[in-house]
């Protein structure tokens, strides 16, 4: 086990070292606690920060908690910690290597072993589909539109850019971008995947931590964007009933409101979409929204978890998604899982719609 393999867990060769080294993990999660720490640390901050923390300084814990990470992820079974944990371990890799590559084109780690730009392009066979130019590299479309495809922003679209030849030019720093992808894609392979009973047993606290973690947490806190019909059942329920004008229960329109105000809509909106309920009266209904999101109070409340929602009669219309992909945890869970699973080009805002419908 070399620093190259704890630093670049990803590899292959890192792999082979595990393996070689016939390392069981099984009594690794029983008996080897700086381990586990460090793997439930990785995970934690994957959800919480968006690293994965700062590297053990031994590398046989640093290299293993790698593998014990990816065991815990699959046992919290959500998308959103798979997805947020493979972004993290990509983004801190891509990290790494940029800063290897703009000190010396390649990163010593003092023991004659180092990772150069042709070492990874080798190492995801992309040695044949990128091409070095005097002004950066050019990619063969087909490869460069599977990396692209994550990506934000117009300046990734195929159309924006000037293809020659069947290859696209990017940047340096846009290499680097898609090789983060390459990572990403690497790393939430084959995630989540079965884990033997003997293992879970011993992980037990450690994966109830992490869904406390994950349900506390407001995971999406960076969404501005309203689209009913990607709601959850049980909010597409309670939505339905305030349309129609029927009296709710208190919970039930606090849960409604926390969820409205957790994917980015302002007091004003929400209190226009309550006027046509009963009882409606808009002083109070300002105030419990704006209590809700933390202007009026110390705390911003958050968004009742699913075990809340059944808790209270307000789990509606349970589906396959909140059974097999969210693992009825969070409504938000839900949410954020079916905008992921969309095309761009197929979400559309409801508040932008609305606001088309009153400039005709």
């Amino acid at each position: 086990m070399k620093p190259l393999h704890a630093r670049y867990p990803f590899l292959q060769s890192a792999r082979d070292a595990v393996e070689a080294a016939a390392v069981d993990l099984g009594q690794v999660v029983a008996t080897d606690e700086v381990v586990v720490e460090r793997a439930v640390e990785r995970v934690q901050w994957a959800i919480t920060d968006g690293s994965v923390g700062e590297p053990h300084r031994r590398t046989r814990v640093e290299l293993l908690s790698y593998p014990v990470a990816r065991v815990l992820v699959s046992l919290v079974d959500t998308p959103v910690c798979t997805r947020k944990y493979a972004q993290a371990e990509a983004e801190s890799a891509r990290e790494r290597f940029v800063a290897a590559f703009t000190a010396d084109e390649e990163f010593s780690y003092g023991d004659s072993e180092s990772l150069s730009m042709r070492a990874l392009l080798s190492e995801f066979d992309l040695t044949s589909a990128v091409h070095e130019t005097g002004e950066g590299y050019r990619i063969d479309v087909g490869t460069y539109l599977e990396l692209a495809a994550d990506q934000w922003g117009d300046e990734w679209r195929l159309v924006n850019r000037t293809l020659t030849d069947g290859q696209v030019p990017v940047t340096t720093e846009e290499l680097h971008v898609l090789l983060k992808q390459a990572i990403r894609h690497r790393i939430d392979d084959g995630l989540p995947f079965d884990v033997p009973d003997a293992i879970a047993d011993e992980l037990d606290e450690e994966v109830e931590a992490l869904h406390t973690t994950l349900s506390e947490l407001d995971l999406t806190r960076e969404i501005d964007t309203v689209v009913p019909d990607l709601f959850p059942p049980c909010m597409q329920h309670l939505l339905d009933a305030v349309q129609k004008g029927e009296h709710l229960e208190h919970h039930s329109r606090f849960a409604l409101a926390a969820f409205l105000t957790s994917i980015g809509m302002t007091t004003d909106e929400i209190v226009e979409l309550f006027q046509v309920n009963p009882g409606f009266g808009e002083e109070a209904t300002r105030y419990q929204v704006d209590h809700i999101r933390g202007d009026t109070s110390p705390t911003e409340y958050s968004t009742p978890a699913c075990a809340t929602m059944q808790s209270y009669g307000d789990c509606q219309g349970k589906d396959d998604i909140c059974e097999d992909e969210i693992n009825e945890s969070h409504p938000l869970n839900y949410y954020e899982h079916r905008l992921d699973e969309t095309d761009d080009d197929e979400i559309e805002d409801w508040r932008d719609g609305g606001e088309e419908e009153s400039e005709a």
